[in-house]
C-alpha cells in the first residue's frame, strides 16, 4: 500500500509550490482564493526540510513588516495590543510612499529596482490587511521599534509593524491559514530539476524523497526556495572568500538548489552578486554556525550597538555605529564585522548605556557576558576571548570619551533620543575623531563595563532571478517569460543591493508570493477552459 508521500508524489497538480516560508505561505494562501468558480486549484506545498523545521527563513526574523501608512489611523484597525487608553500616549508618525521608496532607493544608494519597488511599496498596505484577514495577528512593534522616552511611546525607523512571537508567530499564523485553505503540505521532499513539456513551458517538479526520485506534474510551478545563504561553496563563489566562514542565522536548508535548477533553462540573474550582496547582522559569536536555533530564533542577534561601541580584536572602531537609526544599518554591518581580523568584533557599554540594550538579545540567559569595573579590566577580560591588542583598546574608548565630552561641552543642549538622529556626537571644533560617532554618543565613564562577542550571522543573499512584477513569471535572458514558472521570495533579485531598509525583505515576499499564487491559480483555469487539465 502506498504511502501518503507516495501517493501526493505520484498524482498531477494544478500548482507545485516550493518552499514553506512566508512567500510560499502567501502564495498558496492567494492562489487558493483566486478562481472564481469551483472546483479550487489543487495545491502542493513541499519543503526539502522536516516538518520541524518549516517555515524558512521567516520563522528566524523578529516577524517585522515595513508599510507605508498615515499614521495610527492606518495602524490601529490592523494590530490587536493597542487598548484605547494607550493611544493617547503613542507618538507614531506616518510613513508615506515617498518615505518608503526614498528609503529603499537610499540604503541601496540608488540600485534598487524602482520597478519592483514600486509594486512592493504601493503594495505593502493592502498585503498588511489582506494578511490580517487570513489571520495575522499584528502588533505594534513596542518592544523593538519605540523607546519610551519622558512618559511618551516614540516609534522610528519607519517599522512598526510586528507579530506576537516575532517569525515564530507569523509562520504558525500563516501556516494554520494554508490548512484552512485546503492546500496540502508536504516536507522532506527535496525539488530538484524543472520538467519541461510542450512550447518550453514548466510542467513540474523532478522531487527526491527517502531515496527514490518523482516526476511531479503540475500546471505551474511557483518558487519560493530561499537564497543561497546556508551554502558555505555558494557564498564563496558569488560573495567572495571569507564568506564561508559566517554563521548561518536561519534555516540550514536555503542552499541555493533552485536557483541552480532555474539557471539550466535559461532563466535571468539579476541583482548583488558581490561581496556586499547579503543581508548579515552583527551575530552573537558563540552561535550555532550552521544553522539557527529554532527555540531561540532571532535572539541571537545584537543589535544594541548604536548606544554602544564596536570594537575589533585590534582594538579599533570600524564602524560610525550612530551614522543612522539600526533599522538602515545592521544589515550591512554583519559584512562590516566579517572583514574584521579574524571576522569578530567586540561590542561594549557602561552602566548607562546597558540600560538601553533588549532582553531578548542581551540576557544573561542568552548571551555570554565579558564584564570588567574599569575598562583596562574590560580589556583584559576581552583578550580572554579573542582581543589582540588591549591597550589599543583602552586607548580607543579614552579618545572616544574625550571627544563625547568636547561635543558635550560645546552643544549642552543636545540631549539623548534614541527615537531620532539626535546629534550627540563625537564631533566639535574642539575634538573630531577620524570615525565619528555621528548620533546617540553616550560616554563609557560608569562601572560595571559589558562587552559581548560577535561575528556576521548571514540572513539571505541579495542576487536572485529576474521576473515580470506583475504576475512573478521568471524570465529568460532576452526577458521572456518562461511559461509556468513563477518566483517570490528571497529568490527574487534586484530589490536590495549592498543593504535593505529593515522589514522590506518579508513585506517583498508577502508581495510578490501573493502576485505569484494568483497568477498561477489563474493559469490553471485558462488551463481547464483549453481542455488541458
Amino acid at each position: 500500500m502506498a504511502s501518503r508521500a507516495e501517493d501526493l508524489l505520484t498524482q498531477p497538480w494544478d500548482i507545485l509550490i516550493l518552499g514553506s516560508g512566508t512567500a510560499a505561505l502567501c502564495a498558496a494562501l492567494s492562489a487558493s482564493e483566486s478562481t472564481a468558480s469551483p472546483p479550487s486549484p489543487r495545491i502542493l506545498l513541499i519543503d526539502k526540510a522536516p516538518l520541524d523545521w518549516a517555515g524558512g527563513n521567516g520563522y528566524f526574523t523578529a516577524g517585522a513588516y515595513r508599510t507605508q501608512h498615515n499614521g495610527l489611523e492606518d495602524l490601529l484597525p490592523v494590530v490587536s495590543n493597542v487598548t484605547a487608553e494607550m493611544v493617547g500616549t503613542i507618538d507614531l508618525p506616518a510613513y508615506s510612499h515617498e518615505d518608503f521608496a526614498g528609503d529603499l532607493e537610499r540604503v541601496t544608494g540608488g540600485r534598487s529596482s524602482r520597478v519592483l519597488g514600486g509594486y512592493v511599496v504601493g503594495e505593502s498596505l493592502e498585503t498588511v490587511r489582506w494578511l490580517k484577514g487570513w489571520g495575522v495577528d499584528w502588533w505594534l512593534s513596542f518592544r523593538r521599534q519605540a523607546y519610551f522616552v519622558e512618559g511618551r511611546w516614540r516609534f522610528w525607523g519607519g517599522l512598526h509593524l510586528t507579530v506576537k512571537e516575532g517569525g515564530k508567530g507569523l509562520v504558525r499564523d500563516l501556516s494554520e491559514a494554508v490548512g484552512r485553505s485546503g492546500c496540502t503540505v508536504l516536507h522532506e521532499a527535496a525539488a530538484g530539476r524543472l520538467l519541461v513539456g510542450e512550447r518550453g513551458a514548466v510542467c513540474g517538479v523532478e522531487v527526491e524523497r527517502e531515496g527514490r526520485k518523482y516526476e511531479v506534474r503540475a500546471s505551474s510551478v511557483v518558487m519560493c526556495a530561499g537564497g543561497f545563504e546556508a551554502s558555505p561553496e555558494l557564498r564563496k563563489k558569488y560573495l567572495g572568500p571569507g564568506w564561508e566562514l559566517a554563521h548561518t542565522r536561519g534555516t540550514p536548508y536555503n542552499t541555493g538548489d533552485m536557483l541552480g535548477a532555474a539557471l539550466t533553462l535559461g532563466a535571468k540573474t539579476v541583482g548583488d552578486f558581490s561581496p556586499t550582496g547579503c543581508h548579515s547582522v552583527a551575530w552573537d559569536a558563540h552561535s550555532p554556525k550552521d544553522g539557527g536555533d529554532r527555540e531561540k530564533t532571532n535572539e541571537f542577534t545584537k543589535s544594541g550597538y548604536p548606544l554602544g561601541l564596536m570594537l575589533n580584536a585590534d582594538g579599533e572602531r570600524f564602524v560610525d555605529e550612530g551614522i543612522d537609526l539600526r533599522n538602515y544599518t545592521y544589515a550591512k554591518f554583519g559584512r562590516a564585522i566579517l572583514e574584521q581580523p579574524g571576522g569578530i568584533a567586540f561590542q561594549i557599554w557602561d552602566k548607562d548605556g546597558q540600560g538601553w540594550l533588549r532582553e531578548e538579545e542581551y540576557r544573561d540567559e542568552i548571551v555570554r557576558k565579558i564584564k570588567g569595573d574599569s575598562i583596562e579590566e574590560l580589556a583584559r577580560e576581552c583578550a580572554k576571548e579573542g582581543l589582540q591588542d588591549p591597550k589599543a583598546f583602552v586607548r580607543t574608548v579614552e579618545q572616544y570619551n574625550a571627544a563625547v565630552a568636547a561635543h558635550r561641552e560645546e552643544h549642552p543642549e543636545v540631549k539623548l533620543n534614541p527615537a531620532i538622529k539626535d546629534g550627540l556626537s563625537t564631533q566639535s571644533s574642539k575634538m573630531q575623531l577620524d570615525l565619528a560617532k555621528s548620533n546617540w554618543a553616550l560616554p563609557l565613564v560608569k562601572p560595571p563595563f559589558l562587552a559581548v562577542k560577535v561575528t556576521s550571522g548571514i540572513t539571505f543573499t541579495f542576487g536572485g532571478l529576474a521576473i515580470n512584477p506583475e504576475n512573478a513569471a521568471v524570465l529568460r535572458e532576452d526577458d521572456s517569460e518562461i511559461e509556468g514558472l513563477y518566483c517570490a521570495g528571497e529568490m527574487v533579485g534586484g530589490l536590495f543591493y549592498g543593504n535593505y531598509p529593515g522589514g522590506s525583505g518579508l513585506t517583498a515576499g508577502s508581495v510578490f508570493g501573493r502576485r505569484a499564487g494568483r497568477a498561477a491559480a489563474e493559469r490553471t483555469m485558462k488551463s481547464r477552459r483549453m481542455g488541458r487539465l
